[in-house]
Parts: C-alpha cells; sequence; structure tokens
C-alpha cells in the first residue's frame, strides 16, 4: 500500500512533465545547445590562458625573452622560478606547471607533461639560438665560414622530455568532460528547483492538504522527487544520446564507446547527485507558501550548484589530476559535477570513485531523513517562513 501510494505520486509527476510543453521545448533547446557545442568543441569554452612554464637553474635568465617571443607567436606565458628541479617535474606532473625548463640558455631542456606546445618549443628554440649566436660573434673566428655558423645554429635545438606518451585523444575526452558537466549542472540545477517549486505550488494552493489526508507526508515528497527524478533521468539520457550520434556522424569525436560509457557514468552520477540535492530543495520550498520567496530560501542551495560547476570547469581545463580535484571529487557537494568529468578523461583513480559513492551514499541517506523530517514539519504550515529548525522540531 505505501509503495503503491509512492508510485501513484510518481506516475502523476511524471505525465504532468513530460506533457508540458515546457519539457519539449526545454529538452529540444538543449539539444541545439549541446549541437553547438559538440560543433565548436572545446574553443569557446577552454578560452585563453597563460601557459604556466616553470624556469630552473640557468634558465631563469631567460624569463623575459621568453615571455617577448612567446607573445611574439601568439601565445601568452607565465614564468616561475623553480628552485628544485625534481619539484618542478612534480608540478608539470600534478597540472600545476605546462612546462618546465632547465639548462643554460644556449642547451635548454623542456619537460612536458605528455605533449609540447609548438608554439612554446619554437620560442625556446629561437632563444637558444640566439644564444648561440651571441656566443660565436663574442669568440669570433675569422677561419669560421658562415655556412659552418649556420650550420651550429641550425642545428641548435631544444631537448623536449614527456612524462607520458602523448595523448592524441586527449582534446576530445575534455570535450566530452565539459559536456558532461554543463549537462549535469543544468540538470540539477533544473529538477532540484522543480521539487522545491512543486513543493511551494502544492502548500501554497492548498493542495497539499487533500493529498494528505490519504497519504502520509514522507509517501508524497518520495513520490515527487522519484517521479521528478526519473523525468530528468529520460531528458538527460535523450540529449546525451543526441549529442554522441551527432558527434560521431560529423566525425567531431572518434571515441563513441568511450563517449557512450561517459554518459552511463553521467547518469549514474545524475542520480546521486539528484537524490542529494532533492532532498535539499524539497525541505527548502516546504519552509514558504509563496513562489515569490522560493529564490531566497533556494539562494545557499543554488550557490553551492554553481560553485561546484565552475570549480568543476575550471579543474577539468587545468589541472583534473591535481590535489584539489581529487579531493573536491569525492566530496558530496561537487562529486556529482566533478568525478564524471574527471571519468570522462580517464584520471579517476578506482579507489577515488568508491570513497565517493560511499560518501554520496552515506550523505543522501542523511539528507534524506533530514529533509523528510523538515518537510514533515513545515509542509502544513502557512503564512509566514519557517524556521529550519521549527519544523525540524515540529517534525
Amino acid at each position: 500500500m505505501r509503495a503503491r501510494a509512492v508510485w501513484v505520486v510518481a506516475r502523476r509527476e511524471v505525465r504532468t512533465r513530460l506533457r508540458a510543453r515546457s519539457f519539449v521545448v526545454g529538452t529540444s533547446v538543449s539539444v541545439l545547445v549541446l549541437v553547438a557545442f559538440v560543433l565548436l568543441q572545446t574553443a569557446l569554452f577552454t578560452g585563453d590562458r597563460d601557459t604556466r612554464v616553470g624556469l630552473s637553474g640557468q634558465a631563469t635568465a631567460i624569463a623575459d625573452p621568453l615571455v617577448r617571443e612567446a607573445a611574439s607567436r601568439g601565445l601568452a606565458i607565465t614564468t616561475t622560478t623553480v628552485r628544485d628541479p625534481d619539484d618542478g617535474a612534480a608540478r608539470v606532473a600534478d597540472g600545476a606547471l605546462d612546462a618546465l625548463v632547465t639548462g643554460a640558455p644556449s642547451a635548454l631542456s623542456l619537460l612536458v607533461a605528455d605533449s609540447v606546445d609548438e608554439d612554446l618549443r619554437g620560442a625556446l628554440t629561437t632563444i637558444a639560438q640566439r644564444e648561440v649566436l651571441r656566443g660565436l660573434l663574442a669568440t669570433f673566428d675569422t677561419e669560421t665560414t658562415p655556412d659552418e655558423i649556420l650550420l651550429l645554429i641550425t642545428d641548435t635545438a631544444v631537448d623536449v622530455h614527456a612524462l607520458a606518451a602523448p595523448d592524441t585523444q586527449r582534446t576530445q575526452r575534455l570535450a566530452v568532460a565539459l559536456v558532461v558537466v554543463v549537462l549535469l549542472y543544468m540538470s540539477l540545477l533544473l529538477h532540484g528547483t522543480m521539487v522545491a517549486q512543486g513543493v511551494v505550488e502544492e502548500k501554497s494552493t492548498r493542495v497539499v492538504e487533500l493529498l494528505l489526508a490519504t497519504i502520509r507526508p514522507w509517501q508524497l515528497l518520495l513520490g515527487k522527487v522519484l517521479g521528478l527524478g526519473l523525468v530528468g533521468l529520460a531528458q538527460l539520457a535523450v540529449i546525451g544520446a543526441a549529442g554522441i550520434v551527432l558527434a560521431t556522424a560529423t566525425g567531431v569525436l572518434s571515441i563513441p564507446w568511450s563517449a557512450a560509457g561517459t554518459l552511463l557514468w553521467g547518469l549514474f552520477w545524475y542520480v546521486l547527485g539528484y537524490l542529494f540535492y532533492a532532498a535539499v530543495f524539497a525541505a527548502a520550498g516546504s519552509l514558504v507558501s509563496r513562489q515569490e520567496e522560493t529564490q531566497a530560501v533556494l539562494l545557499p542551495v543554488t550557490s553551492v550548484l554553481v560553485l561546484a560547476f565552475v570549480l568543476g570547469f575550471g579543474l577539468l581545463t587545468r589541472a583534473p589530476t591535481g590535489v584539489a580535484a581529487g579531493v573536491l571529487s569525492v566530496l558530496p557537494p561537487f562529486a556529482p559535477i566533478l568525478m564524471p568529468g574527471r571519468l570522462a578523461m580517464g584520471v579517476a583513480p578506482v579507489w577515488q570513485v568508491g570513497v565517493a559513492v560511499v560518501l554520496m551514499l552515506g550523505t543522501v541517506a542523511g539528507l534524506a531523513w533530514l529533509g523528510g523530517r523538515i518537510y514533515t514539519g513545515a509542509i502544513l504550515s502557512t503564512g509566514g517562513r519557517v524556521k529550519a529548525r521549527a519544523a525540524l522540531r515540529a517534525g
């Protein structure tokens, strides 16, 4: 009987939302936005940023020439003095630096994570060749022919070392990761807000009083959360599948199976993230009786989601393997956004995924109990805004 009551509420939400014009329009617009994102790949989202280059030892002398030479090639560089080359290598490995330059100005060595920026290589090569030429002019020998000088300069090149083999699919995986982050953020925010607005609507119109005459508060809340969650899951699956098909058909994406796996992970994390945020959205919505008050009461929750999105986007494009990304991706408020992105890029260790799932499940259970108590204590209160502490005591 209890399960039937929950299913009746959930089915009502699913039917109402799927038949709504806003659902069709919203899904269509989301697909169109995704189309634009796929066609433009990551150019509009990664943006221009400074390449972070560490200089160690004698290489610190080329800081200013390197910045100027790189700028002439359209590459913005920020240089940092690194005292210990081993520390610099570690910073390259975790993404804190894009490259480390060591050695004398005429014999430079460049360390990168996997692939080297050709503009950076060209700038360093030019600087090294100038230093060789300057040395030859300082010790000019009349017996040295111009051809020999030219040969010495031409043979001067930067010694490039990579910590790992070049990843030819990194750009595509990053694009898929950013798409997943955007879709998850939009879905969690949209459907979480819909939960809160639905609660407020039923409360303000006194419909909830009629519903609670036949079912219990927790059954009504659970049915609403499950119903809207299923709608969001279906919408996310449709948009994600459409994006994969389009990207594969146009040749933009050459890793369809990897993208499909990412979509499945995204759906899994959407479920966890939705359950996490929906309980909070529902509890917050039950504290007010008018739609005009909804935005204010939801601001703390939406702010956390926005912060998770901004941090996730920034860390994925700059340092997906860094300590900050690793820590934040296992914390419940950020995991539904950041962890799927790191999984898409293939940089999330299995143990971190396991820890994130366990923490999410535990937190979801705790929030479900807490949100249910607040919802039960506040849903029948009319008039002014109810304080959460009072709702807890009443629930």
